[in-house]
C-alpha cells in the first residue's frame, strides 16, 4: 500500500486524536485518586511547594519553563477533571478534522501540564512517545477548519521527516538498548522464556506463550531483536523495503499487544508507521490532484517555526540516543546546555523498553488489620494478586496505581515516598484511593494497621491451572514495616528470606 504524504497525514492524525481520547478518559477515572486532594501524591500540595520554591530562589517566568504545567492556575481536584474532560473533548475534535491546527498545541500543553503534576504516575514511555509524536504533530497539522479524506492538506517535508526521525529512534533504540545493557538474557535469547511470565500486566494469551518449546523462544527472541536493529534502516531505503518495515514493525506491536497489556503504546507506534508508508511518487500526484496546500502566510510562518523546532530535536535527539548507549558524540558539549533547557517539556526522548529483563515476578500484597493478628489483603483491579483470578485484558486503559506497584516490587518501599502515602490514605479510608482497587474489606471503618508481604509468583502448573488456579506464590518476607493509622509510626519488621510456599 503507498499512501501520499497527505493521506499518510489524515491517518495519523485521526488515530492521534483517538489515542489521546483513551489517554484522558482513561486518566480521568483516575486523576483525583492519584493526584487529588486526598489522593496518593496530591498536585495541590506538590504546586504550594513549587510556589514557595520559585519565591525562595526568585524566580520569574522561567517557572513555566521549569515546571510547564495549567496547574499553577489551579490544582484542585474539579481542575484536575477538567484538564483530563477537556482533552478528550479537544482530542475527539481532532479525530473529526475539526481545527487541528489549533487543537494539536492545546492538547499537548493539556497532556503535559497532567505529566508535570503527576510525576511516577505519568512517567512511562507511551506517555513521553505521546508528547513527542504530538508536539511534532503540530507541525505538520494541516490549516484548516475541516479537513476531509477527499481533500487532505499536505503536510511540510520537514515534518514529515522529523516525523520519521522519531519512528527510527523510537524502534532502533528498543533494540540498541539491549544489547547495550549487556544483560545475558537478551544476548543468549532467553529473554522471551521470561518475559511472558513477568511482565508487568501480562494478557490470558501470556501464560501459553511461556509454555511455548525453548526453540521457538530463542527464535521469538531472535526475531524481536532482528526486527528492532534491522526494519528501521528499510525506513531510508526504496518503497518496497518501506513496507517491509512496516510490515515487520505493526506485526512486533500486534505481538506485543496480544500478550500484555501496554495502555496506548501499541497502537501510537503502529500509528506512526503511517509516515513509513508514504510513497513519493504517489505523494506527488496527490499534490497536483485531491491534495491541497495551506494558507501561503500561515504556511511560510509554520515552516520557519519547523526549522528552528528541527534545529533543535535532531542534535539533541542524536546526541542523547547515543548518549544513553554511553556514546559520547563530539556535539555534546554544545547540545548538553540546550538539552537540559528543554528537559522538563517531556518532548526530546529515548527509548527502549526491557533493556534488562526481568527473570522473576516479585508482587507486593498491602494488607489491613485491626488486632494486628488478623490481615485482610487489599485486591487490586488489575495486578496479579488473587491467584485464581486470570490476567486481565485491559488495555488501551492503563491502571496506573497497578504498573506503579509492579516497579515499586522491584525495588525497596523506603525509596518510593508514593508507596507510604498510598497506604497512609488506606489508614485514612480515603475513598478516591479505594476506589483504584478492586475491593476494600474495611469498608465500615478504616483498618488500624497496615503492612506489606512480598511474594514471588508463577503461573500454576498445568493440573492446577486445570482447577482455575492461574498462579502459585511464595511468600519472600516483608516489604513494608506495619504502619498504624493511630500514631503514623512504622513498626520495624525485617525482611525474612524464607520461603514457605504459600499461596
Amino acid at each position: 500500500m503507498a499512501l501520499s504524504a497527505a493521506r499518510a497525514n489524515w491517518i495519523f492524525l485521526r488515530i492521534l486524536g483517538v489515542v489521546y481520547v483513551v489517554a484522558f478518559g482513561s486518566l480521568a477515572v483516575q486523576v483525583v485518586g492519584l493526584i487529588g486532594a486526598n489522593g496518593i501524591l496530591p498536585a495541590h500540595a506538590y504546586m504550594d511547594g513549587a510556589r514557595a520554591f520559585v519565591a525562595a530562589q526568585h524566580i520569574g517566568i522561567d517557572r513555566y519553563r521549569l515546571l510547564p504545567t495549567l496547574c499553577w492556575i489551579d490544582a484542585s481536584d474539579a481542575f484536575l477533571r477538567a484538564l483530563c474532560i477537556g482533552g478528550v473533548v479537544l482530542a475527539l475534535l481532532l479525530a473529526a478534522g475539526l481545527v487541528p491546527a489549533i487543537v494539536l498545541p492545546l492538547l499537548w500543553v493539556d497532556y503535559l501540564s497532567l505529566s508535570a503534576v503527576a510525576r511516577e504516575f505519568l512517567s512511562f514511555q507511551w506517555d513521553a512517545l505521546l508528547l513527542e509524536a504530538a508536539f511534532l504533530a503540530i507541525f505538520v497539522a494541516p490549516i484548516a477548519v475541516h479537513e476531509r479524506w477527499r481533500t487532505p492538506v499536505e503536510p511540510p517535508r520537514l515534518g514529515v521527516w522529523l516525523m520519521l526521525w522519531l519512528v527510527f529512534r523510537l524502534m532502533l533504540g528498543s533494540g540498541v538498548v539491549k544489547l547495550a545493557s549487556g544483560d545475558p538474557t537478551w544476548r543468549n535469547l532467553t529473554a522471551l522464556t521470561f518475559h511472558y511470565e513477568t511482565q508487568p500486566i501480562p494478557t490470558p494469551v501470556a501464560r501459553y506463550a511461556y509454555q511455548l518449546p525453548l526453540w521457538l523462544q530463542k527464535t521469538s527472541t531472535a526475531a524481536t531483536l532482528a526486527i528492532e536493529l534491522v526494519a528501521p534502516f528499510f525506513i531510508l531505503g526504496p518503497c518496497v523495503l518501506r513496507r517491509v518495515a512496516v510490515a515487520l514493525l505493526v506485526g512486533l506491536q500486534v505481538m506485543i499487544a496480544l500478550t500484555g497489556n501496554y495502555a496506548f503504546f501499541n497502537v501510537l507506534s503502529a500509528a506512526l508507521c503511517m509516515y513509513v508508508l508514504i510513497d513519493r511518487e504517489a505523494s506527488d500526484v496527490s499534490r497536483g490532484k485531491d491534495a491541497v496546500v495551506a494558507p501561503p502566510i500561515a504556511a511560510r510562518v509554520r515552516n520557519w517555526l519547523l526549522v528552528a523546532v528541527a534545529i533543535v530535536i535532531v542534535p539533541v535527539s542524536a546526541t542523547m540516543f547515543f548518549a544513553r548507549l554511553g556514546v559520547a558524540l563530539p556535539t555534546y558539549p554544545l547540545v548538553a546546555p540546550v538539552a537540559e533547557a528543554i528537559e522538563p517539556l517531556r518532548s526530546v526522548n529515548t527509548y527502549g523498553l526491557f533493556a534488562v529483563m526481568t527473570t522473576t515476578r516479585p508482587e507486593i500484597v498491602v494488607e489491613g488489620s485491626n488486632d494486628g493478628a488478623t490481615w485482610e489483603p487489599y485486591e487490586f483491579k488489575y495486578k496479579v494478586g488473587d491467584v485464581r483470578r486470570p490476567p486481565p485484558w485491559v488495555a488501551p486503559h492503563q491502571p496506573r496505581l497497578d504498573w506503579q506497584m509492579w516497579f515499586a516490587a522491584l525495588g525497596d518501599a523506603g525509596s518510593l515516598p508514593w508507596f507510604k502515602h498510598f497506604n497512609r490514605r488506606l489508614l485514612d479510608g480515603s475513598p478516591d484511593v479505594l476506589r483504584l482497587l478492586a475491593g476494600n474489606a474495611f469498608a465500615d471503618r478504616p483498618p488500624r494497621y497496615v503492612r506489606a508481604i512480598l511474594y514471588r509468583y508463577h503461573y500454576a502448573p498445568p493440573d492446577e491451572h486445570r482447577r482455575g488456579v492461574w498462579w502459585t506464590r511464595e511468600r519472600l518476607g516483608d516489604y513494608m514495616p506495619v504502619m498504624s493509622g493511630q500514631t503514623g509510626a512504622a513498626t520495624p519488621v525485617g525482611r525474612a528470606s524464607s520461603a514457605n510456599g504459600s499461596r
